[in-house]
């Protein structure tokens, strides 16, 4: 009896260690696994430190790749101005285009020779206060004067016409229709090209609003064709209309303007040459300045 007790706790006992095992392996922590050494080294004594391991390397800094810039687009190209018109414009666009540039170019470009020419005279008006009645005689006065120079022009004439005549006109008048010959040549010279600026001033608004006209009916057009007023239809040939316009006042505004200050300034000119004349006229019959 007391055999068959032990048997029973010998088992009981043998089953408890049998569970325990496991357990005890799993939470006992694995040993750091140590660095073996070297043959022949000889062992560290006691108490001695053992070498510290080796540390890890420290990782590599990540290298990020450049951000690329965004590329810079271009600004959109307006579909209602100038430019459009003259890329994609219809013949009869680009010739009031044409038309009203080469009013614009004619004007300035008259203007300024006009403008120099007519300095140029009043330059000459002054050396003739200077210099011609100032000399001892007037073949000298005359030299003094500049060959292109049209008071020039009408002492030679005068002279010329105190050296003849016919016995039916008399000497004075005969002096007279010849200076006033050379006047009306020189006032021929000064008012060429100012009938330009005085065309471009009054056709260039029209020429201008013949655009504004084909403008709105090439809109009227679109609108039809499409069925609606939309405003992709109407704004492209207004926006022309109002262009065009626009250009026929740029021409004509600075042509009435540059008009009337040449004619102003050709009356001063005119004033001086005739005020020559006289004097070479009076001096001529009479010797005396």
């Amino acid at each position: 009896m007391i055999l068959k007790h032990l048997t029973i706790a010998a088992a009981f006992v043998l089953i408890s260690g049998l569970g325990a095992s496991p357990a005890l392996a799993q939470s006992t922590p694995p040993a750091e696994p140590t660095m073996a050494a070297p043959a022949g080294a000889p062992p560290p004594a006691d108490g001695a430190m053992a070498p510290a391991a080796t540390p890890a390397p420290a990782p590599a800094p990540e290298v990020h790749a450049p951000t690329p810039t965004p590329a810079v687009t271009a600004a959109p190209s307006n579909p209602y101005g100038l430019t459009h018109i003259v890329q994609e414009g219809n013949p009869v666009s680009l010739t009031i285009l044409f038309l009203l540039a080469i009013m614009s170019i004619g004007t300035w470009y008259i203007f300024f020779m006009k403008y120099f020419e007519q300095s140029r005279i009043l330059t000459q008006a002054r050396t003739v206060e200077k210099r011609f009645w100032t000399s001892g005689t007037l073949a000298e006065g005359v030299d003094k004067l500049p060959k292109n120079s049209m008071f020039r022009s009408i002492a030679d004439s005068g002279i010329r016409a105190s050296q003849g005549g016919t016995t039916l006109v008399g000497l004075n008048d005969w002096i007279a229709m010849s200076l006033t010959r050379q006047l009306e040549d020189a006032n021929s010279r000064l008012q060429s090209g100012i009938a330009f600026l005085a065309s471009v001033g009054s056709t260039a608004p029209f020429v201008g609003l013949f655009g504004t006209v084909w403008g709105i009916l090439q809109a009227l057009i679109s609108i039809g064709v499409a069925g609606q007023a939309s405003i992709d239809k109407v704004a492209g040939p207004v926006g022309e209309a109002l262009i065009m316009t626009a250009l026929g006042l740029a021409a004509a505004v600075p042509a009435v303007l540059l008009y009337n200050y040449l004619v102003r300034r050709n009356k001063v000119i005119n004033e001086k040459l005739r005020g020559f004349a006289g004097d070479l006229q009076t001096y001529l019959i009479t010797k005396a300045k």
